[in-house]
């Protein structure tokens, strides 16, 4: 991973979840359909254990819990500051646990029923990829379930040159400001986007089975592995 990621979402920290809704400009549906390829495996009283990997301020947690109340949360990251944002939106919740840790490099606890991750393994360097799905696998339980909500980059430089343009586009028109655009495009930098095909053939390489992409949008995608 970068290593200067963790330090600008900790500057970014107490501004990031007011921008989502317009720096991600399908919010609904692209945090939606995690939720939705959850309900499929998981009755929305199941007791099920949830690592967020790249929890940042707790905001896919958030949803998540809301539909499956039963469910505990473990939330790792790498980013003090976020994870500290995401300790005050918890607080008194018994349901939530939080490590620092940086997913790239470190173990992962085991034992989860599903791993989930939204807008933080694009961070990673593409070869680092496949050993953390390694990880991942290893860290859930028999018949567990990955899901990332997350960046894809353009197959040609064609394509990623739209997908820029695009984006650019869409958070104007859901009413992102231009220092927004401006501030989120200087936090890109430490983005290391792989394309889409090739994240699920590593996910396959790492021992998932069903690998599929339930969204794609441009650059956003959410796929999932059991």
């Amino acid at each position: 991973m970068s290593a200067t990621a963790p330090a600008i979402f900790d500057a970014f920290a107490r501004d990031y979840d007011a921008s989502r809704h317009r720096l991600v400009p399908d919010f609904d549906r692209f945090y939606s359909t995690v939720t939705q390829i959850l309900e499929w495996r998981f009755p929305h009283d199941n007791p099920m254990r949830v690592l967020d990997l790249g929890a940042g301020t707790g905001l896919l947690s958030t949803l998540l819990s809301r539909r499956f109340p039963q469910a505990k949360f473990v939330l790792a990251d790498g980013a003090p500051q976020m994870l500290e944002r995401a300790r005050e939106r918890f607080a008194g919740d018994k349901r939530f646990e939080f490590v620092e840790l940086d997913f790239g490099r470190d173990e992962l606890p085991p034992g989860f029923d599903c791993v989930v991750s939204s807008l933080a393994i694009h961070h990673l360097e593409p070869d680092e990829l496949e050993p953390l799905f390694r990880k991942v696998f290893s860290s859930l339980r028999e018949g567990g379930l990955f899901v990332n909500a997350d960046q894809t980059r353009g197959d040609s430089a064609h394509i990623e040159e739209n997908f820029e343009q695009q984006w650019r586009q869409d958070a104007r028109e859901v009413g992102a400001s231009e220092e927004e655009i401006l501030g989120a495009i200087e936090r890109m930098k430490a983005d290391r986007n792989a394309p889409l095909e090739w994240q699920l053939g590593a996910l396959r390489k790492a021992g998932f089975k069903e690998v599929e992409c339930f969204y794609k949008r441009f650059r956003f995608a959410v796929y999932s592995g059991w």
